[in-house]
């Protein structure tokens, strides 16, 4: 535990209690701090195991910006990047929604929506000044065609390291302004007295205790860690799916505030998942990290055991399409597919595909392929494949920097852009099932963060951020937008539930 040295921070008296260990629950608990508060987190994992899904992220994250000038207030060291042969673009507030409103197919809340894409950019300033580092996305959202970088799909900026190195900046940052963090104490129940939430109970070295706060923010995460509730709200075959996170977003902080009375809100039945590689563990390993998704399926096929396409690869940048192909994996016989590519595109392979523990078959010709593929009918795969090579264009160019209109035509499920043919080994294939990240499916909060109850008040006391809040999300999901949202409401309801447990009347956020 981090603590004043000498001090039980279960024996003190706190004004904000902070349910979770992830950046949402971290950034709440900072923002909290910053506003007056006296604060307390609670994280249900051992130490080793701290942090929640955020240990898994590759660091996307997402935010409107203007040009350079805006990178820069974000992180100075862009300034010092040769900028010449650099082309960042811009992405602004109206791209971002619009991306938002697109890939949820209208669904998003738009209050919670435009609140996030709105307050992205002073987000992305405030964990830089938490002491986050931020850098440029090269290799992962550019490719450098003609000696230059050309930036896709909003995604500027990465958190440097990944999730390992935003943990560890905020729990250092958290250490340093005192704010105690306790281990291996997971919340039970919530503590709800004359019509407010007043504190927690909680499980510490085997015993319950009680404890009281002004205000508790929940930021927990979802259910994904559940087999039995993904099952329930996600449908059959769901309980099988592998876990790409923690193993402790068990969905307690959702039942506890449901049965408080909490307004469910946003798509139970939705995720956010991916290609997961098939023999990966069923929850993360924090050795390897995100290192087991693999991404880059738009620069080839996808194929499942009939030896069938069943997805357009290249509707849009796997920024905009990964988080819902996974989940067409699930529906596939035996819930696994093949990724298969030519030795044109290797280069454009990013690190994840590198990996040692890879599930990966190699052959010089597509008929010594076919016999290798577990699973697949070689000869439904090699019809498939000279189908697609077949219906590729060859009079236009090829670009990963842009969707290059290059698509097939005629087939039953046409490939609209980076279609081309498999046609120059070796060829590579990657086996893959469904990751899950986490769920869709939350509760109702204000702009403040404050939960929302069934009859539209609020729940006195309660905030929620993360994961918890629901309705930003259907179905799909942009990548690198699950981060800001946590740091963004988490942001906000650590400064809102300071400011209700103090009684500030001070701007909080």
């Amino acid at each position: 535990m981090t603590a004043q040295t000498g001090s039980n921070p279960l024996q003190g008296s706190y004004d904000v209690i902070v349910v979770g260990g992830g950046n949402a629950a971290l950034c709440a608990a900072l923002s909290a701090q910053e506003n007056g508060a006296r604060v307390l987190v609670l994280e249900a994992a051992p130490y080793e195991e701290r942090g929640g899904n955020s240990h898994f992220t590759g660091g996307a994250f997402r935010f409107a910006y203007r040009g350079v000038d805006d990178l820069i207030s974000v992180s100075p060291s862009v300034a010092e990047a040769d900028l010449a042969n650099i082309d960042f673009g811009s992405y602004s507030e109206e791209q971002f929604l619009d991306d938002m409103f697109e890939l949820t197919e209208y669904r998003t809340d738009p209050e919670l929506c435009e609140l996030l894409v709105r307050s992205s950019l002073e987000t992305a300033r405030w964990i830089s000044r938490q002491g986050v580092k931020l850098e440029p996305g090269l290799g992962r959202q550019a490719y450098k065609i003609d000696g230059k970088f050309k930036f896709f799909g909003g995604l500027a900026l990465h958190i440097w390291g990944g999730g390992p190195e935003l943990l560890g900046a905020l729990y250092a940052t958290a250490e340093k302004r005192g704010v105690p963090v306790v281990y291996d104490t997971p919340v039970l129940d919530l503590v709800h007295e004359d019509g407010r939430v007043v504190g927690v109970v909680a499980r510490a070295a085997g015993k319950h205790v009680r404890l009281h706060a002004g205000a508790v923010v929940m930021a927990c995460g979802g259910f994904e860690s559940n087999p039995e509730m993904r099952a329930r709200y996600l449908g059959p075959g769901w309980d099988a799916a592998k876990v790409r996170g923690t193993r402790f977003n068990m969905g307690d902080g959702l039942m506890m505030a449901l049965r408080l009375g909490a307004q469910p809100h946003g798509n139970w039945s939705g995720c956010h998942s991916v290609a997961w590689d098939v023999n990966a563990p069923a929850y993360g390993d924090l050795t390897i990290g995100d290192q087991f998704q693999k991404h880059n399926y738009p620069y080839g096929i996808v194929v499942n055991a009939r030896g069938d396409r069943f997805v357009d690869e290249g509707a849009n940048f796997h920024s905009h399409t990964y988080a819902k192909y996974g989940g067409e994996i699930m529906k596939q016989p035996g819930m696994f597919a093949w990724q298969v590519f030519d030795d044109k595109v290797t280069h454009l392979l990013r690190s994840e595909y590198r990996i040692r523990r890879t599930t990966k078959a190699v052959a010089d010709t597509l008929e010594d392929l076919a016999q290798k593929l577990t699973g697949v009918d070689p000869e439904g795969f090699l019809r498939t494949v000279r189908a697609f090579n077949a219906a590729c264009p060859a009079d236009v160019p090829f670009n990963p920097n842009v969707r290059d209109g290059k698509r097939t035509t005629g087939l039953d499920i046409d490939k609209s852009n980076w279609a081309q043919p498999l046609d120059t080994g070796p060829f590579h294939a990657y086996h893959v099932t469904t990751g899950v990240t986490f769920t869709f499916g939350g509760l109702k909060v204000t702009e403040h963060a404050e939960v929302v109850d069934r009859y539209g008040g609020t729940v006195p006391g309660l905030y929620a951020a993360g994961e918890m809040v629901g309705g930003l999300f259907y179905q799909n999901y942009a990548s690198g937008t699950g981060l800001m949202s946590g740091a963004t409401f988490g942001r906000f309801a650590g400064a809102h539930a300071a400011r209700f447990a103090t009684g500030s009347t001070e701007r909080a956020a």
